[in-house]
């Protein structure tokens, strides 16, 4: 089944040619404004849209030209890119209008935050008995190498429970997270490194590691069972089958 209606993922293609803790408590969200189809907004719109779709893995690090406007969340103190809070707030809001206490404990990261979490995790497996190489293969699969985490986008979040903030995979036993889990496409985030997507995502699962990506492109992917790479590589196939041309998905760099 074809993830995307035709239109949609013309659409998508054309973006995808520009380069690409502490608790909180949000207040009740104001209404939300009404979203244009995708299919009509011209292509300077969709252009504006490509934002949502930055792929950023092992294999795609952050543009070098990369910049994003932050917004400080009140409540804890960690940074968002400005543009995901409203969908951000009226998540936490119906999650702790369900009964449930979420909690941030990791947002937007800078390169020298991410650089001392890669290296600290380099030397507690050094310490545990990894040789040096050993050590890097296996922080990786954990702790993104700087350049390439989702965490310097201000896109991606560590949400967990307030009642159990380890970051394990007995998180994904948490009413939050089975809730997130449930309820997260309907405010344009992805569960980013599901446990049976490792091999594509380069990154082990992580029951707790949230990305926005736009409603549209969360609805697709919760109904096809796919994560960000294979969705991308979807809208590419899809883009070819149309003639339009576009930048790869793993050539954005």
């Amino acid at each position: 089944m074809k993830i995307a209606r035709s239109a949609a993922a013309l659409l998508l293609a054309l973006a995808m040619m520009v380069p690409m803790a502490g608790a909180i408590r949000l207040t009740e969200p104001a209404p939300a404004e009404t979203e244009t189809e995708a299919e009509e907004l011209p292509e300077s719109a969709a252009a504006d849209e490509a934002w949502k779709l930055l792929l950023v893995n092992p294999w795609n690090t952050l543009p070098e030209d990369f910049s994003v406007e932050l917004v400080t969340l009140a409540s804890c103190g960690l940074k968002v890119d400005k543009r995901i809070r409203t969908d951000l707030n009226e998540m936490f809001f119906a999650c702790q209008e369900a009964g449930l206490r979420p909690l941030i404990c990791s947002a937007y990261r800078t390169q020298a935050v991410q650089t001392r979490l890669y290296n600290n995790k380099i030397s507690r497996l050094r310490a545990a008995g990894y040789s040096r190489e050993s050590a890097v293969e296996e922080a990786g699969r954990w702790v993104a190498v700087p350049g390439t985490s989702e965490h310097q986008t201000g896109l991606a979040l560590d949400i967990v429970s307030t009642g159990y903030q380890v970051l394990n995979k007995k998180q994904a036993d948490t009413p939050e997270q089975k809730w997130l889990m449930e309820h997260c496409w309907e405010y344009g985030f992805i569960l980013r490194y599901p446990s049976d997507k490792s091999e594509i995502t380069g990154i082990s699962y992580e029951p707790w590691h949230y990305r926005y990506v736009g409603k549209e492109a969360a609805l697709a992917m919760r109904d096809s069972g796919q994560c960000l790479e294979e969705y991308l590589e979807a809208l590419e196939e899809d883009a070819g089958q149309t003639g339009t041309s576009r930048t790869s998905p793993a050539s954005i760099a």
